[in-house]
């Protein structure tokens, strides 16, 4: 069984950074797509961005320029960097490993319950 953990989620002033990370315990999934997932207060769950398993990164439009997806070589360990935060980054993010689609939440075959992230203006 995975399981995932997130961490480093918190409150920030707007323009601020903060980074997530996402540690996967039980296998690697180096064939699948690893991301981030995120749900604002009264939204829908949204695509936020994906690690490819030939390396390449997908970010949402909303965030391209401010956020970074990493990973470990084991893949074991997903990041994202997120700088120059506004109030409508506030939700909760969520990391899933195993990716069929990399922009599919339901096509994750593993997923975190999830860190809140709060920014302030």
């Amino acid at each position: 069984q995975v399981q995932l953990v997130e961490s480093g989620g918190g409150l920030v002033q707007a323009g601020g950074s903060l980074r997530l990370s996402c540690t996967a315990s039980g296998r690697a999934f180096s064939n699948y797509a690893m991301g981030w997932f995120r749900q604002a207060p009264g939204k829908e769950r949204e695509f936020v961005a994906a690690i490819l398993s030939g390396g390449s990164t997908r970010y949402v439009d909303s965030v391209k320029g401010r956020f970074t997806i990493s990973r470990d070589n084991a893949w074991n360990t997903l990041s994202l960097q997120m700088n120059s935060l506004k109030s409508e980054d506030t939700a909760i993010y969520y990391c899933a490993t195993g990716g069929a689609i990399y922009n599919k939440w339901d096509l994750y075959a593993y997923r975190g319950q999830g860190t809140q992230v709060t920014v302030s203006s």
